[in-house]
């Protein structure tokens, strides 16, 4: 089903079609976004309040600016819908996020409007203003370079460190702050009561308003403008002695802050501001998911991404199901974990801005001061659970796979050299789904394994999860201890089986056979027992182990499987590269076996978005696929090695 867009977002097929409409007719033209952007996520789902909440912003910009020679790199990227749609991508919205579809990010390979890729957050500052450093030594000297950084980034240290740079580069750099207070969750820390108390000062918002009427009055004063511009950033400096300004302090010159969603008032302080050279900042409040009523007023976490739903009622709409669902991993995590807590008064909780995409949030209720949120911050997250265990504590750091990397620096010389047992629990390993290439947890099994004095382990099941946690906080000399487990359902709706030890570097055979041997690690195992019950019914005998730990790889049961069979297939939702099937292939060249071993995982390429189990089906490592491979590995005239 297609969405009608309306009578002037129809018009639009590129940011010259907008320039063509008159001033006054861009509030309607915001009305029609925000609508077609309802339409559209209601039906088809997707990120949500973020985008409805800079639909004026992304007007505006597109307005003043001539992108893409001006370059806009948005931050998080999952605002930019509306910058999408006007940039050439409105009739094919429909298809965002699905496979082989429009990313549901800014993407440099998908158009020429989308300056710079952005997934993770915190970026967007250090990269326009590297494309501004780039402009003026090409003497580009009249682009304009944006970078729109809001939904929490701010709280991410790599926005500092730019911010930093930044004041000292005399770049013609515009920073926009999005202040909605919200990440997926709120906002937390000091920097958000900073910003807090900027919007709400009578003497701050006073001020203000003299010099936003001074500078409203910018064109009538020529080439003198930017000396009166110099005045009234003289008088902010003087007036708010009192009242340190953050930005001003880093030498970057502060306007705002300003309505967020008045169209009229943000274009005409944009058109000001390009015209000011050197990097600035201005300060838009906003509101996550504005003009959509139960996304205002309702949870807004809940709205950050609902799925489908009612546009009329806002209900949205949940799955029912026949028969009794096997959890989420990530609800079993959280539960687990104040189970554990309540045995163990030592365990703490980790999470940079993920309470309820981890499930940390059922601690954070539960055991509010023993549970942590950091904000967007994943370096600190791991240093700050590193001097936790220096203590004799015993943290439980919750981190995407794909946002750990952020942070692997911490874990090598903060963790791992001073041989800490921090407990890290690496959540949407694998393929992540429709978030695409920038969240699929490919690569931590390799970039793991590697590291000394490193536990690197896996469930294939609810039960092992909760087993691998009980292990994980039982007494041990140092060594941090990784579980990975992926985004979505295990396999057991009876999933609070008792805790039970698991013995550190050891597997477990789940299937008897005599041709093959299948080894497995993590959730997609299941695979592997799908493909042995088949291949069973057509009298092939395969054996499967289930190997939980990749460091340390269980070696007894690799030289009993190496010593049975000469053909043996290893499968992993990891990379190929260094990854599990690596690690069996480096056991079997050091202890001199030889035998036919086929690895099936994530290919060496960049995977883009897609449901779970179609990129699972092209990469070739789903039931279908492991029968496959089992059926040529039998083969009399296969060759592979």
């Amino acid at each position: 089903m297609l969405i009608t867009p309306g009578k002037l977002l129809a018009q639009i097929n590129e940011p010259a079609d907008l320039k063509k409409l008159d001033q006054a007719q861009l509030v309607q033209l915001c009305d029609e976004l925000r609508q077609f952007i309802v339409d559209n996520v209601s039906v088809y789902g997707g990120h949500f309040g973020a985008s409805l909440g800079v639909v004026e912003l992304t007007v505006a910009l597109h307005y003043v600016f001539n992108t893409p020679y001006d370059q806009l790199v948005w931050d998080v990227g999952h605002q930019a819908y509306g910058h999408k749609i006007l940039t050439g991508r409105r009739d094919s919205f429909h298809t965002n996020r699905f496979y082989q579809g429009l990313s549901g990010f800014p993407k440099r390979s998908e158009s020429e409007y989308d300056a710079f890729g952005v997934g993770h957050s915190s970026t967007s500052v250090s990269a326009a203003l590297g494309m501004a450093v780039a402009s003026h030594y090409k003497n580009e000297d009249d682009r304009q370079h944006v970078a729109i950084i809001g939904d929490g980034a701010l709280t991410g240290g790599m926005a500092f460190e730019a911010l930093n740079h930044a004041g000292v580069s005399d770049s013609n750099l515009l920073i926009i702050l999005n202040d909605n207070c919200m990440a997926i969750d709120p906002n937390v820390g000091a920097l958000k009561d900073y910003l807090t108390d900027i919007t709400t000062s009578k003497t701050y918002n006073k001020f203000k308003d003299d010099v936003w009427n001074l500078l409203g009055k910018l064109s009538n004063f020529g080439k003198s403008a930017q000396e009166i511009v110099s005045k009234i950033e003289n008088g902010i400096k003087a007036t708010l002695l009192s009242q340190s300004n953050l930005f001003e302090s880093l030498n970057l010159r502060y306007f705002g802050p300003v309505d967020g969603h008045d169209v009229d008032h943000l274009v005409a302080v944009l058109n000001d501001l390009k015209h000011i050279k050197g990097p600035k900042i201005l300060h838009c409040v906003t509101v996550k998911g504005k003009g959509y009523a139960p996304a205002e007023k309702g949870n807004a976490t809940t709205w950050h991404a609902p799925g489908t739903f009612d546009k009329i009622t806002g209900e949205i709409y949940k799955k029912t199901y026949d028969t009794p669902q096997a959890p989420k991993y990530q609800d079993v995590f959280g539960h687990t974990l104040v189970e554990l807590a309540k045995q163990n008064d030592k365990i703490i909780g980790i999470t940079p801005a993920m309470p309820s995409g981890s499930s940390l949030n059922i601690m954070m209720k539960e055991m509010p001061e023993r549970a942590f949120d950091v904000g967007i911050a994943e370096q600190h997250a791991v240093t700050f659970s590193a001097g936790l265990a220096t203590q004799g504590l015993l943290p439980f750091c919750n981190i995407y796979s794909s946002f750990m990397q952020r942070a692997y620096d911490q874990v090598v010389h903060d963790v791992c050299i001073q041989d800490l047992a921090v407990n890290f629990c690496l959540d949407r390993a694998g393929f992540a789904g429709a978030d695409g290439a920038t969240h699929h947890g490919a690569y931590d099994i390799a970039y793991f394994r590697c590291l000394p004095n490193m536990i690197v382990s896996a469930p294939m099941n609810e039960s092992e999860l909760r087993n691998l946690m009980y292990t994980a906080q039982l007494p041990r000399k140092g060594k941090a201890f990784s579980i990975r487990y992926p985004r979505g359902q295990g396999v057991l709706p009876q999933w609070r089986t008792p805790f039970e030890e698991i013995k550190i570097g050891t597997g477990r055979k789940i299937n008897d056979g005599e041709e093959l041997a299948i080894l497995t690690i993590g959730h997609i195992g299941n695979y592997a027992v799908e493909a042995c019950a088949h291949l069973e019914k057509q009298g092939i005998s395969v054996a499967h182990y289930d190997m939980r730990f990749v460091k340390p790889i269980d070696e007894v049961m690799l030289h009993g499987i190496f010593a049975k069979f000469k053909k043996v297939i290893t499968v992993e939702d990891g990379c190929i590269q260094g990854g599990f099937g690596s690690a069996v292939l480096e056991f079997m060249a050091d202890h001199n076996y030889s035998a036919n071993v086929r690895r099936l995982g994530i290919p060496d390429a960049v995977i883009e978005h897609g449901e779970q189990f179609e990129l699972h089906r092209d990469s070739h490592f789903d039931a279908a696929g492991i029968e496959k491979a089992v059926m040529e590995m039998l083969e009399p005239e296969n060759k592979l090695v």
